[in-house]
């Protein structure tokens, strides 16, 4: 059954490459310190990028969508990882948030985030022109590209702005995911989620983090999935819903949310490691 070949699919390439990243020599370069105060590594990040990724394309049911897929999760993954190295530089973190970046760009800085958002982007107008329109007249079509392009970062984007606390991120994808795991192109979301599902006790036990590698990728993914399935409509309402929350997440913190709300909470907390008094 390709839907769950996929799934394995995804879930095998990750927990190799995770593996393999773990054993270089240079692995070191990859340990943070998370809100517990715990050693983690970035090598999730890498892992699920490819894992995802892979897993998407071999679900696709055309050339096309799988190079979409592979332009959306490859390059959000590679820009996100570039950002997961540098950006922890003393003089790459003073930029926060696009204003922040726009900022530095205008003192003439180019900022890691900067090239992440570019690529990010890029790798989305590519992945929705992959994609297509059903659409007949010319003007219709670059709508339907430009709407896509913008649900596929954006869903990157959201990903990456959940992934504050272990676990958080890829539960978040999963719930996005499950009405796209139905139907048509399920395949192609049943390979992402099967990355997500191998590397999630791992990211649950503060072993390894995702950093902006895994998010983008993963949410790049599912937005791919997402533009795959709807048509003008459908896309800009979630372009729409995701322009709402990037917007609220300026002024509002989405980790006081979650903690102020019970459900969500327990739904947050659900599968992590306690913290030590």
């Amino acid at each position: 059954m390709a839907y769950l070949r996929s799934a394995a699919v995804g879930a095998l390439v990750a927990r190799n490459v995770l593996a393999w990243v773990r054993r270089d020599p240079r692995a070191r370069e990859l340990e943070r310190t998370n809100f517990h105060g715990r050693t983690v590594t970035l090598a999730g990040g890498p892992a699920l990028a490819a894992g995802a990724t892979i897993g998407a394309a071999s679900g696709a049911a055309s050339g096309r969508l799988a190079a979409a897929a592979v332009a959306a999760g490859a390059v959000s993954g590679a820009v996100g990882f570039y950002d997961d190295l540098v950006g922890n530089r003393p003089d790459q973190k003073a930029a926060k948030g696009f204003a922040g970046h726009l900022g530095a760009l205008r003192e003439g800085k180019v900022t890691s985030g900067l090239v992440k958002i570019a690529g990010v982007g890029a790798a989305g107008l590519a992945a929705s022109a992959l994609i297509g329109s059903g659409r007949s007249s010319r003007f219709g079509r670059g709508v339907d590209v430009l709407l896509g392009a913008g649900v596929i970062a954006g869903t990157a984007n959201l990903l990456n702005l959940l992934d504050l606390r272990p676990g958080r991120a890829l539960k978040a994808g999963a719930i996005l995911g499950a009405p796209l795991a139905v139907g048509r192109n399920a395949s192609m979301t049943a390979g992402t989620l099967g990355a997500g599902a191998a590397l999630l006790p791992g990211d649950l036990g503060e072993e390894i983090m995702l950093g902006d590698a895994g998010a983008n990728a993963l949410g790049a993914l599912l937005g791919v999935a997402l533009v795959a399935r709807t048509s003008t409509t459908g896309r800009a309402g979630a372009l729409a819903a995701l322009a709402a929350l990037t917007a609220a997440s300026e002024k509002v913190s989405f980790t006081k949310v979650i903690q102020d709300t019970p459900w969500l909470r327990t739904l947050d907390d659900l599968g992590r490691r306690q913290s030590q008094a």
